[in-house]
Formats: structure tokens, C-alpha cells, sequence
């Protein structure tokens, strides 16, 4: 009995946890990947795109409330999803046209598109602030539990109760979703071919005749899908704080890099890396060691190899050592 109690308060703390965190840091290092793929620059304004498309998400979310509209037990804001990613595309389309543009027709180096891209950040984050705050806002009705705590301990009779929110199932499960098409597009249609044959050799892709303006263009379109898809699931499943996002920059760069930058697959696979290590290293197994050692054995303190505050910590030793001894990534980067 103790064996399982202690099983369930890792499914609990640990394994729910990081497979939720894990398909949010994914999204956006997909996010990140496709951009340096195909666009050839790091762009640092990640996050707070993530959290444009995510402001847009909870004012119509908010709009549907006051209406009364409602999805019943799933939470109103996967019906104002698809309204949060048009206006980021509209406003990633924007962006690319009155900025990034300029530097794709200079042929500027990547360097000075990744700082023109930190210039996009703060006016990003700006515009985010201005328009809904810098404070907590939540979607008041995301918060929702498939089971609770309680309910499983009188179910089963056990010590620990395992909670679980619809936003981690649903989190989950779109990502799973939301990937899957992806990788079908690009590697069975047309367009998707294009874009990896754009990706790989940008002048034998134009002597073949592929519009370049249609692959920026397709470009911008998902990783507006991306950027508000997993922004909102972040925000349904803990709350929505501008400055949040901007800190999630470091967790989702390192994805994208352990995954190997360039390759989609390796940067899904990435974000769970970076959100199981995060987790696995500032978790207190204390309560876990008493339910599975003998009482004399027992630990005293915490058993926790780092502390809560050295989370982010964490994503950038592990972004380090990969730089080190493996640049191209667990995978091999730049393969889209």
C-alpha cells in the first residue's frame, strides 16, 4: 500500500506535472525551431508572442463569458482559441512586414535579425502591458478538476489523492494533436515539402521554382498557431502574467537547442527533457522516502538536490552543457 501511495504522489507531483509543463515548453520550442529553420534567425520575442497571442485568447475568452457562452465542463477558452491565433497572425504578419522584411531583402546576418528580434520583444511586451496589465488574469473557468484530491482518497482508501485538472488532459492531448499535424503537413503535402526544400537550400529551392513569399507567409501562419495554442494551454493550467512568458524564453530556447534547433521532432522531445529535468531536480522526495524505506531509515531533511528558485537554473546548465559537447543537439539540428 505504501509502494503505491508512493506512486501516486509521483504521478501527483512529478510525472502530471512535467508531461503538462513539458507540452507547453514544446509548442513554443517548436515555435522557435521552425523559425531558425526557415527564416534563419533566433527569435528572442518567443515568449511574449506567446504571451500576445495569449492576451487576445482571454479577452475574447472574457467577451464568451459575458455572454453567457459557454463549453459546459471543457473551459470557455478553447472557443476563443481560434480568434487569439488570427489576431497573432495578424499581428506576426505585421511585424514581419513593417520589420523583419527590411533585414530578409538586406540579407542581413542572423545576429542582426536576433537583435532586431529583442527590439520586437520589448514592444511586444509593452503592447501586452498596456492593453490587459501586468498583473495575474485568469480565465475564471479553467480551473476545473476531472478528480480531486479528496474524492480519489475515498475511492481507493489511499493516503495520497491524485488531482486532475481538464487543462493537463487537455494540454496534453492538443499538443499531441496540434504535433501530429504538423508533422504530417510538413512531410506529406506540397507546401510542407517546400518548406523543408526552402529549409535546406534556399537557392536551389528559388531555382525550383518555390515561392519564397508563400513559405514566410506559411511560416508565420503556424507559428502563430503554435505561439497562441501554447501560451493559452500555459496560462489555463497556472494563470497568465506577461513577465512569465518573457521568463519562459530561457526553458524554451533550451528545448529547441537540447532537441537540436532546426529539427522539430528533437525540439518536442526537447521540451520534455527540459520540464522532467526542472522538475525531477526541485522536487522535495522526503514524503517519497518515507512511504518506501523502513521507518529507521527515514531522512530528516527535505531530499531535495535543488531548490524551487534555481528551476530556470536548471534549463540553462543543461542548455550550457549541451552547447559544450553536443551543439547540434540530441539531434542533428537544422533538419526541418
Amino acid at each position: 500500500m505504501d509502494f503505491v501511495n508512493a506512486i501516486i504522489l509521483l504521478l501527483n507531483y512529478i510525472f502530471i506535472p512535467a508531461l503538462t509543463y513539458g507540452s507547453q515548453l514544446a509548442l513554443g520550442a517548436i515555435f522557435v525551431t521552425l523559425i531558425y529553420g526557415i527564416l534563419r534567425f533566433a527569435n528572442f520575442a518567443t515568449g511574449d508572442m506567446m504571451s500576445f497571442g495569449t492576451m487576445a485568447t482571454i479577452l475574447f475568452t472574457w467577451y464568451f463569458q459575458s455572454l453567457g457562452v459557454s463549453l459546459g465542463v471543457l473551459p470557455t477558452a478553447l472557443l476563443a482559441i481560434p480568434f487569439g491565433i488570427i489576431f497573432m497572425i495578424f499581428y506576426m504578419l505585421l511585424i514581419d512586414k513593417f520589420v523583419f522584411k527590411y533585414y530578409r531583402h538586406q540579407k542581413s546576418p542572423p545576429v542582426q535579425f536576433a537583435m532586431v528580434s529583442i527590439g520586437v520583444m520589448f514592444v511586444t511586451q509593452a503592447v501586452v502591458r498596456i492593453i490587459i496589465g501586468p498583473a495575474d488574469r485568469r480565465f475564471f473557468d479553467g480551473e476545473k478538476f476531472i478528480i480531486k484530491a479528496r474524492e480519489f482518497k475515498e475511492m481507493t482508501g489511499l493516503n495520497e489523492g491524485l488531482a486532475l485538472k481538464s487543462t493537463q488532459v487537455i494540454t496534453i492531448f492538443v499538443t499531441i494533436v496540434l504535433v501530429s499535424l504538423l508533422f504530417w503537413f510538413l512531410n506529406r503535402t506540397k507546401t510542407g515539402k517546400s518548406m523543408k526544400a526552402y529549409s535546406d537550400n534556399e537557392d536551389l529551392a528559388l531555382l525550383s521554382g518555390i515561392d519564397p513569399k508563400k513559405i514566410v507567409l506559411v511560416t508565420w501562419v503556424i507559428a502563430g498557431i503554435l505561439a497562441t495554442i501554447g501560451g493559452a494551454l500555459y496560462g489555463l493550467d497556472k494563470s497568465f502574467k506577461p513577465f512569465t512568458y518573457f521568463n519562459n524564453m530561457l526553458p524554451i530556447f533550451a528545448a529547441a537547442i537540447v532537441g537540436g534547433i532546426g529539427n522539430p521532432f528533437g525540439a518536442f522531445l526537447g521540451g520534455y527533457v527540459i520540464a522532467f529535468s526542472e522538475i525531477l531536480l526541485t522536487y522535495a522526495y522526503k514524503k517519497f522516502f518515507m512511504y518506501i524505506l523502513p521507518v529507521s531509515m527515514e531522512p530528516e531533511g527535505l531530499v531535495q538536490l535543488l531548490s524551487t528558485d534555481y528551476k530556470f537554473a536548471v534549463s540553462f546548465s543543461i542548455l550550457v552543457i549541451v552547447l559544450l559537447y553536443r551543439p547540434s543537439g540530441i539531434f542533428k539540428g537544422k533538419v526541418l
